[in-house]
């Protein structure tokens, strides 16, 4: 994880300095889930890649996988293929390592205690994230599949970390200073009136307008820094619900996280403001995620190699 938020620094940091040509994802829909493409550039590394995920909700009902998918790294002078890695693992590495980036440059240096919501293929690594940018002691999971977030926090438990499974949203809030949303609700998932002042707030798994994982409210009251602007209006629910609300300006997707990380913007102003990162993933992290392992890989003569 450590090695994957410096790739996330790095993605980030080029966004932000106009070095990487990221084009909004293609989502392709079918009868029973998606298929989102992602293809990037990386011109600081140079790195070029392409990641295809699918998404089928129903999957684990019959033992597959929630997301599933691959991601191909060419050689960025000549365009030949250099490497196939697992889409879903990077995904989840790439996802926990942006949220350990933020955390890292918003939340408050004694944070200690989380709040997660949603036990599926993202949370562990969201976990992940936020202890390599925190001491974390203690963290509290709420998740409508109890059986996942007890079998979470049971694992959490083995790596010697106070974790448990709660019933109630409040429950899991109440005292938190991180709070960590990696769902696909369409509603919010705890009321405004439980979010604690002083807590940062990572928001991951609404990836279209229609979903939605935070209050409108807590919006409305947070210091709001997204992945990109272009992604987030595109399809960030979180922000484009309370937009069309009213409840919220257009200045709520004006501050990036590579903003914070140059130095253009600030991050948290005082110890008591809500902060709140959402992201709706780029490819500009799977290409530098990707980049690293493959380094890696090659360093340590890991993988497979095969003739083309």
């Amino acid at each position: 994880m450590p090695a994957a938020i410096e790739a996330a620094r790095d993605a980030f940091t080029q966004l932000a300095l106009g070095q990487a040509e990221i084009p909004l994802r293609v989502a392709l829909p079918s009868p029973h889930g998606s298929l989102l493409c992602m293809p990037g550039y990386l011109a600081g590394l140079p790195a070029l890649a392409l990641k295809v995920v699918s998404i089928f909700p129903n999957n684990p009902e019959i033992g597959w996988p929630y997301i599933s998918g691959l991601a191909l790294v060419f050689d960025a002078q000549t365009g030949l293929p250099r490497a196939l890695l697992d889409g879903a693992t990077l995904t989840a590495l790439r996802t926990g390592a942006a949220t350990g980036l933020a955390t890292d440059l918003l939340a408050r240096p004694d944070s200690r205690i989380v709040a997660l919501f949603g036990a599926g293929a993202q949370a562990y690594d969201q976990v992940a994230g936020v202890r390599a940018a925190r001491p974390i002691t203690e963290v509290r999971i709420r998740s409508l599949d109890r059986r996942h977030s007890k079998a979470l926090a049971e694992r959490l438990r083995a790596e010697g970390l106070n974790a448990r499974s709660v019933e109630e949203p409040a429950e899991a809030l109440r005292g938190a200073d991180i709070a960590l949303c990696a769902t696909t609700s369409r509603t919010p998932l705890f009321a405004d009136a439980d979010v604690p002042d002083g807590i940062h707030m990572n928001a991951i798994g609404a990836y279209t307008p229609e979903m939605q994982e935070v209050p409108p409210e807590t919006v409305a009251r947070a210091r709001v820094v997204v992945d990109d602007k272009e992604a987030a209006l595109a399809e960030a629910g979180d922000l484009l619900k309370p937009l069309a609300d009213g409840r919220v300006g257009p200045d709520v997707f004006e501050t990036t996280l590579g903003d914070v990380l140059l130095g253009r913007a600030s991050g948290r102003y005082s110890p008591t403001e809500i902060t709140l990162f959402k992201s709706v993933g780029l490819a500009a992290q799977d290409v530098a995620a990707a980049a690293r392992a493959l380094a890696r890989a090659e360093a340590e003569g890991l993988g497979t190699v095969v003739d083309l």
